[in-house]
This record gives structure tokens, C-alpha cells and sequence, in this order.
């Protein structure tokens, strides 16, 4: 997030209303930009689709082939990501530039080999009524989205900030224009478009990485040596991705809200689009997230441990422990306001956006929740980047374990207890974990001099 930060500052220095709403607007762009392109893309295919695949029925078997496909792909590689983010940082501050690149190639071809050693089985053996080209491009989108999200790592420790939206916005480009090309083409068409898109997203990816750095070997697993990939960032990728989803799954598997779609894998028509549509919801409260921590908290931050390293005086180092205390809270309570009034609006005006999208108005008392949970999710975000920044890897590994294990259960009990409550489990899940995290955090910035100091 570095380059991001700094580019975000630089705007911030214009000191005018123009200059302040084009930072907000580049971090709401820049931070929610994937997630946004992902779901619009995956939605406008669908729709330049219904009116020529026969039967239409078959789009919606696409979207949840799709949904599938991202939600393992995340998954799997969040074992990885955040540990190679820690590994690549490490061998920055290092001065080790040169073994990014050879690792990231060897990281991506430990990537492939187990996302395809699991993928082309499972798609083979678990589709027996579908066509073998179906299978096999089942199997490859999964191996090339996994790509996708461990090429971001290196991506966006180049400052390519603009590289990355681009990249997005041309990879889903060419999937949407494939879509409606071979639309005639049913499931494999759009299953083909789908994967054509994503692998001129990857390629896009790799060419700005292999120009950005220099290395004197290709491939290397410099990172799979004892200590250099830490076992709980490992952890707290993976609970983080299966948190995220697992209210998803509940709905999708249980007996009383999920139907099958194709194969083993299921859907919940009364949960799967609300939540889609509060996802796209965030905007602000991502921006307000990003901007806030990317240059206010990260100033004092800096300010703090530069004092602390180069002997600073003992009332400058407090002073600015109380600056960086300070600001963390009032970048959390930002992202409440700012959110708050996100979820404000789209609940006032919720029924109108459902009429004009021609979903059933039975659908909005679970898009409110989902808005509502949604914008907590962003906090609980805001919370977890303050502990990363002071290193907390215990306690993030513990929230977002805690997250997960909340989300499961709460959701269960939602189900079992009515329609009325569903979404009440993932809201109340990340309401639990937010409280929790305060709380601790509060406790990490009243002791943090104490503890820096003992870590010297």
C-alpha cells in the first residue's frame, strides 16, 4: 500500500476541495475497484446473455460456476498471500530486490501445480453430465484466478496502483466483449469468455511485474525456508477468506434455503443477490479506509518508530504515540460515519433500486442487513490493518479466526430461527469480532512505548 499511500498524500497537498474529492474518489476507486469490476462484470454478463443462451436458466449456472470458482481460488491462495506480502516486505527492507521477482515465479508454479492437482480431478469426476470442454475450463479458471491473486502481491508493491484497475478493467473488458461474441456458445461460451478475460488480466499483471523488477535467476523458493513464510499470516489468510464466506456457504448447503445447480455445487436464490448488490455499498467507507490509514496514520506511524529507532526524544516519542492513537481512532469512527451514511441512503432508496433492477421487494429486508454488514466489514478491515501496522499477527490470527467460527454458527442459528433473521448471523458475527478487537486495540495503543521499547 505504499505507493498508494504516497500518491494519496501527494493529492491530499493540493489543499483544495477538488484536490480532496479526487484522493477520496482515487481511493474509493483503487481500493474497491477489483471487487466492483468483478461483481458488474459477472452481472453484465449475465444480462447481454439471457436473451440469446438457451436455455436462460444456463446464465445463472454461470454466475454460480463463477462465484464458486473466486470464492475457492481466494481461499487457497489466502494461505499464501498475506505470509508472501510479509516475506516480499521483508526482503524490501532487506535491500534483496532481486529475489522478488525468481520467488513470486516460484510461488506461482507451486500455486499452479496444487490448484491443479485439485481442480482437474474435482471438475472431471464431479460433472459427469457435462461436456468435456466444460471440465477441463472448470479446472483452468480455477488455476488462473489463483494466479491472478498472488500476481497482485508484487503488483501493488510497485506502486502500480493504476496498472492494476487497468489491468481489471481489460481483463473483465475482454470477458464481457468474449461473452457476447460467443453468448450462442451456451455454458462453454460463457465459461470461455470468463477464462479468456482472466488470463489477459494475469498476463497484463506479469508483464507490468517482470518490467517493474530485475532478478538474477528466474524461478526460486527462497520463501520455503524455515522462518520465511510466517505460519500465522498463513492462518489468518485463510480464516480472513473463509470468514468472508462462510454465512455464503451455510445458505448455500443448507437444506432449507440452497438448491442444486449444477454438480455438487448449490445456490441460495434468496440470499446470493442481496448480497451481491450491498457489496457494491462499500465504496465509501473503502475510500474512507484508505485514505485515512494510507496517509494520516501512516505519517505518525512513521514519526513514531523513526524516533524510536534513531533515539528521538522521550517526550517526541509520546507525543507522537498520542498522535498515531489519536488518528487510528478517528479513521475507525470515519469509516462508521462514512458508512453509516452509505447505508442510510440505500435503505431509503432501496426499493426503488430493487424495482428498477426487477428483483421481488420481499428481497429488501435481507439487503438492508447485508448493507448494514457489509459496511462492518469494512471496519473490521480498518481494525486489522491498525494491528498489522504494529505487528499484532496473534491478534489478527485471533479475530479472524473468531470471525469465521461466529459466522458459521450465527448463520445456522439464523436459518433455524426464520427468514426474518437472515444475514442477522454475518452482521451480528462481525459486530461480535469488531467489539472484541476494540477492546483490544485499545489495550495494544495504551502499552504500545512500553512494548516497543522492550522489543528493542
Amino acid at each position: 500500500m505504499a505507493g498508494i499511500g504516497f500518491e494519496l498524500r501527494k493529492l491530499m497537498k493540493g489543499e483544495s476541495y477538488s484536490s480532496l474529492l479526487m484522493a477520496y474518489t482515487y481511493a474509493g476507486v483503487i481500493s474497491s475497484g477489483p471487487w466492483v469490476l468483478s461483481i458488474i462484470a459477472v452481472m453484465l454478463i449475465g444480462i447481454i446473455s439471457i436473451p440469446t443462451v438457451i436455455p436462460p436458466a444456463l446464465v445463472a449456472v454461470f454466475q454460480t460456476v463463477v462465484t464458486y470458482l473466486i470464492a475457492f481460488s481466494l481461499i487457497l491462495t489466502g494461505i499464501v498471500q498475506l505470509a508472501f506480502t510479509r516475506y516480499s516486505a521483508d526482503r524490501i527492507f532487506e535491500k534483496e530486490h532481486f529475489r522478488l521477482l525468481p520467488n513470486l515465479n516460484g510461488l506461482l508454479t507451486l500455486v499452479i501445480l496444487v490448484s491443479g492437482l485439485l481442480s482437474y480431478p474435482f471438475g472431471i469426476i464431479c460433472f459427469p453430465e457435462q461436456s468435456l470442454l466444460f471440465r477441463l475450463l472448470f479446472a483452468a479458471t480455477f488455476v488462473v484466478l489463483c494466479c491472478v491473486w498472488v500476481a497482485t502481491i508484487l503488483l501493488s508493491g510497485l506502486k502500480a496502483y493504476k496498472a492494476i484497475l487497468l489491468n481489471f478493467a481489460l481483463g473483465y473488458g475482454t470477458a464481457l466483449l468474449l461473452s457476447f461474441i460467443l453468448r450462442h456458445g451456451n455454458l462453454e461460451g460463457l465459461m470461455l469468455a470468463f477464462l479468456a478475460g482472466q488470463f489477459v488480466l494475469l498476463m497484463g499483471m506479469l508483464y507490468v511485474i517482470f518490467q517493474g523488477y530485475r532478478s538474477r535467476s528466474f524461478v526460486d523458493f527462497d520463501f520455503l525456508k524455515p522462518g520465511r513464510m510466517h505460519k500465522s499470516l498463513m492462518l489468518t489468510g485463510l480464516f480472513y477468506n473463509l470468514g468472508i464466506w462462510a454465512d455464503k456457504f451455510v445458505f448455500w448447503f443448507h437444506p432449507l434455503t440452497g438448491s442444486q445447480v449444477i454438480g455438487p455445487l448449490r445456490a441460495s436464490e434468496v440470499y446470493d443477490l442481496p448480497v451481491f448488490l450491498a457489496y457494491l455499498a462499500i465504496i465509501p467507507g473503502m475510500a474512507v479506509f484508505l485514505v485515512r490509514m494510507e496517509t494520516d496514520f501512516v505519517e505518525y506511524y512513521d514519526r513514531f518508530y523513526d524516533a524510536v529507532r534513531e533515539g528521538g526524544s522521550l517526550s517526541y516519542i509520546y507525543e507522537m504515540k498520542d498522535e498515531m492513537v489519536r488518528i487510528s481512532r478517528e479513521g475507525i469512527y470515519d469509516i462508521i460515519k462514512v458508512q453509516g451514511i452509505a447505508t442510510i441512503i440505500v435503505l431509503v432508496s432501496g426499493p426503488r433500486l430493487l424495482a428498477l433492477a426487477h428483483i421481488p421487494q420481499i428481497h429488501f429486508p435481507l439487503l438492508s442487513i447485508q448493507v448494514v454488514a457489509t459496511g462492518l466489514q469494512v471496519v473490521f478491515l480498518g481494525l486489522l490493518n491498525v494491528f498489522f501496522y504494529l505487528d499484532r499477527r496473534g491478534r489478527v490470527f485471533f479475530l479472524t479466526a473468531l470471525f469465521a467460527g461466529l459466522n458459521t454458527l450465527l448463520t445456522i442459528i439464523s436459518i433455524q430461527l426464520g427468514p426474518y433473521l437472515y444475514g442477522y448471523g454475518f452482521a451480528i458475527a462481525l459486530l461480535i469480532s469488531i467489539a472484541v478487537g476494540m477492546a483490544l486495540l485499545d489495550r495494544d495503543l495504551d502499552q504500545l512505548e512500553y512494548e516497543t521499547f522492550m522489543l528493542q
